[in-house]
């Protein structure tokens, strides 16, 4: 059965307690600890995975905490065709996707890598595959991988819908188990999305006065 993405653009910022870690723990407080520590180690870490195992949420957390401590990040990801030069403001640099980057994004993320390591600044870096089977130039591809690396995990379905139980009934929400596989089935199994999607139901079925059914969830997405 084809998922449906969701992109209804009502989020609040991912954040590291939103994170739901699961499988993923290690790689979260990893992540955690060196988001709270007021002298950051330069050491970089690499995330990798596939869809829905959260680490676009996990850099744009990181991303989030640091701009809350008043500091500011570089940020790349394949959508950025004309990288920015690498700023000395900058307190880490995040490289999201990398997988995906072309050549001149290579070229941006290998410099800034280079000049963030030189003045001992932070770098996150995600993508879906182990650094050493990231089809990236040589030189960008090993520094990937040489530093802390985590490989992260999809949650099961039963992990995802005990989730989405617990955010539900912390929002007084009442999902049929009629509703609950009509949404792990047709929608993304990204857990940051489902969790979205509950909350602009939630604020939906408010709204229209409705309980949440398969019919106000069509509606819904039909409004959007």
């Amino acid at each position: 059965m084809k998922q449906l993405p969701l992109d209804i653009g009502l989020a609040r910022a991912p954040s590291l307690a939103s994170f739901l870690a699961g499988p993923n723990e290690a790689a979260w407080k990893h992540l955690q600890l060196w988001v709270g520590s007021p002298t950051r180690s330069p050491v970089p870490t690499y995330l990798w995975g596939p869809a829905g195992s959260g680490k676009t949420h996990l850099l744009k957390a990181v991303q989030e905490s640091l701009r809350e401590q008043g500091a500011r990040v570089g940020w790349l990801d394949p959508a950025i065709a004309e990288p920015p030069p690498f700023d000395e403001r900058w307190a880490a640099v995040l490289l999201d996707d990398v997988h995906r980057y072309g050549a001149v994004q290579q070229h941006a993320a290998f410099s800034w890598f280079v000049q963030a390591q030189a003045l001992q600044r932070g770098v996150l870096a995600a993508g879906a595959a182990a650094p050493t089977h990231l089809k990236l130039r040589e030189d960008l591809r090993t520094r990937l991988g040489w530093g802390h690396i985590f490989e992260l995990h999809v949650l099961s379905e039963p992990e995802r819908r005990a989730v989405l139980r617990q955010a539900a009934d912390e929002r007084g929400v009442f999902l049929s188990d009629e509703v609950m596989d009509f949404i792990l089935h047709r929608f993304s199994r990204d857990l940051g999305s489902l969790l979205q999607l509950l909350e602009h139901l939630d604020a939906y079925a408010l709204q229209a006065q409705r309980a949440i059914t398969i019919p106000l969830i069509r509606a819904m997405l039909e409004s959007e």
